[in-house]
């Protein structure tokens, strides 16, 4: 395990203090959540390299689900697979679906403290109807089903994630599989909430995975994985809630001033910690799910009409924000 900083013990006290910390989709009372001291913005560096320009699909697919029983060193990790797939689209996803027809970029999502992939479904079955393989694992020490949740175990997780893309990933390849050919292996982000954009972070810092394209920080900080960003130039879009009773909006805002790459934040004046990213009720629901739609059509489908949308879809109804730095 990477060498824990002296600032963790205290940061993360803050975290485990709030209610189903990390997911819980109920308002709590704002404590001041986790600050980092403010800091410079870092130089910008040579920008991503291109996705070789095409078009994402234009209309909505119906939404498979799967299973995935994989272990990493003895660390089980369950994973949930939502993907395009043959029929109509919208209503409930299948289990066992037919996939649809063509190649898929691959998104991996990690979940917050306390969380599951499951919480997540309203955004997640969006980005699988828009064409993309969704792969969230339910980490071992993390989740809502540990029997004690241990944050420090966040620093394992990068590793983890890391893990399942690879095997995701060689799904594409293997006979019989309900994924073979439907694949784009060359075009993968990671996402996550919370601890999981915590973890995120840690993918393109501390534990750098080279196969990946682009980024989307949910309410998350570098808490743990620090702002050394390495490795080819990926795009990172942030979305943190202003008024964010967990991981502070100071603390999210530092992580991004660090990033040396093209990059967005989606800033929510009236947002929490979790209420815009899993109750489809909430004003900036939409706005977040669209935002990050179309941030992950630009950066692995290569759409230039994606991109050209984000700032106009950010602002819509005015319940956000946007810093665009792509």
């Amino acid at each position: 395990m990477p060498r824990r900083s002296r600032r963790i013990p205290i940061l993360v006290t803050a975290l485990l203090a709030v209610t189903v910390a990390g997911c819980s989709p109920q308002p709590t009372p704002n404590s001041g959540g986790t600050t980092d001291a403010p800091s410079a913005p870092a130089p910008a560096t040579a920008s991503a390299a291109p996705v070789t320009p095409g078009a994402a699909p234009a209309e909505p697919f119906a939404v498979g689900v799967r299973q995935l029983d994989l272990a990493r060193d003895g660390r089980a990790l369950p994973v949930t697979v939502w993907y395009p797939a043959a029929g109509e689209p919208g209503g409930t996803p299948r289990s066992g679906a037919r996939a649809a027809t063509g190649r898929f970029p691959v998104v991996a999502f990690s979940h917050g403290l306390t969380g599951t992939p499951q919480e997540y479904a309203a955004v997640l079955t969006r980005w699988a109807a828009a064409g993309f393989v969704v792969a969230a694992p339910r980490f071992p020490k993390t989740s809502g089903t540990a029997t004690q949740p241990d944050v420090f175990d966040v620093l394992n997780q990068p590793a983890d994630v890391s893990y399942v893309v690879t095997e995701v990933l060689a799904l594409g390849g293997r006979d019989g599989d309900p994924l073979a050919g439907r694949l784009a292996t060359d075009r993968v982000a990671a996402a996550g909430h919370s601890a999981g954009g915590i973890t995120t972070l840690g993918l393109f810092t501390l534990a750098r995975d080279e196969r990946l394209d682009a980024g989307i920080v949910l309410a998350g900080s570098a808490l743990g994985v620090g702002t050394t960003f390495s490795g080819p130039a990926a795009p990172q879009l942030f979305v943190h809630g202003e008024l964010d009773e967990v991981v502070s909006y100071a603390s999210g805002k530092a992580a991004y001033d660090q990033v040396p790459w093209p990059k967005a934040m989606l800033s929510l004046p009236d947002g929490d910690h979790g209420r815009s990213l899993l109750r489809t009720g909430d004003p900036a629901f939409e706005v977040v799910v669209e935002t990050t739609t179309d941030f992950l059509r630009w950066t692995l489908y290569g759409d230039p009409d994606a991109r050209h949308r984000l700032p106009d879809g950010a602002g819509r109804n005015g319940v956000a924000a946007f810093d665009d730095r792509l």
